[in-house]
């Protein structure tokens, strides 16, 4: 038997077949031989039957293409339209962060009734010769003052080192018959008095300080001279403050 097994292939047997084939073998010796090998196999083959399906070891390779996510036609995955949405989004928060700072900005620059305010024009040609008048320039009193030769002359001639505040009149006056200062003391803020105190300038009742034609301090408690506002000469007889 063992002869005639080895020639062909090797069968499983589990133990109830194994049971079965060796009373056969028992019962029936002269058909020992062929019975035995006939019922091996049927019992093999209805063994390997009801074991279920046999591993047929084929290849792993593709098994993974039912898992893989394919990009159908038209981005079903929305992921171009979410960028899209997102970088959108930016755009808009900075144009309107833009546009806020730019609205603040705006409302901190003066109104065009308050620029016009800042500038003055004045007409002074009707201004005597050794004679002043006082205007208003953004609420401040502004001394022009239509000085004589003798007067200008006399300024000029002042030694610099007798001054509080050195400052030579030409500085101080574009057109040297013209003085335009602020008419304001640099003490305390009073309003001086023209053609008054000791230099025939002007004199701050407040505390005493007397100023020279030019407007430079000369004495009392005033530190420095009076201020020289901007200016300009449209004409020969006009004059543009701010």
């Amino acid at each position: 038997m063992c002869g005639a097994l080895c020639g062909k292939s090797v069968l499983t047997i589990d133990a109830s077949s194994h049971t079965l084939l060796q009373s056969i073998l028992v019962t029936n010796p002269p058909y020992a031989h062929t019975a035995g090998v006939a019922a091996a196999r049927n019992l093999a083959s209805s063994s390997s039957t009801s074991a279920g399906p046999v591993d047929k070891m084929e290849s792993f390779d593709n098994y993974y293409e039912k898992d893989k996510l394919h990009k159908q036609p038209g981005d079903p995955n929305k992921r171009d339209f979410t960028y899209f949405v997102l970088g959108g989004a930016r755009f808009i928060y900075a144009s309107a962060a833009r546009l806020v700072a730019l609205k603040f900005v705006s409302t901190m620059s003066a109104s065009a009734d308050v620029l016009a305010l800042a500038n003055a024009e004045f007409d002074i040609g009707d201004i005597p010769l050794g004679q002043g008048v006082t205007v208003k320039w953004r609420g401040k009193p502004i001394f022009i003052r239509h000085r004589t030769p003798a007067e200008i002359e006399r300024e000029n001639a002042v030694n610099m080192n007798e001054l509080r505040d050195a400052e030579a009149d030409t500085v101080r006056a574009q057109r040297p018959e013209w003085l335009i200062i602020v008419g304001i003391c640099t003490h305390l803020g009073c309003v001086p008095i023209a053609n008054a105190g000791e230099y025939h300038g002007w004199f701050c009742p407040c505390h005493g300080s007397h100023y020279d034609v030019s407007g430079r301090i000369r004495k009392g408690p005033a530190p420095l001279n009076m201020e020289i506002p901007p200016y300009k000469f449209l004409a020969d007889t006009k004059v543009l403050i701010g």
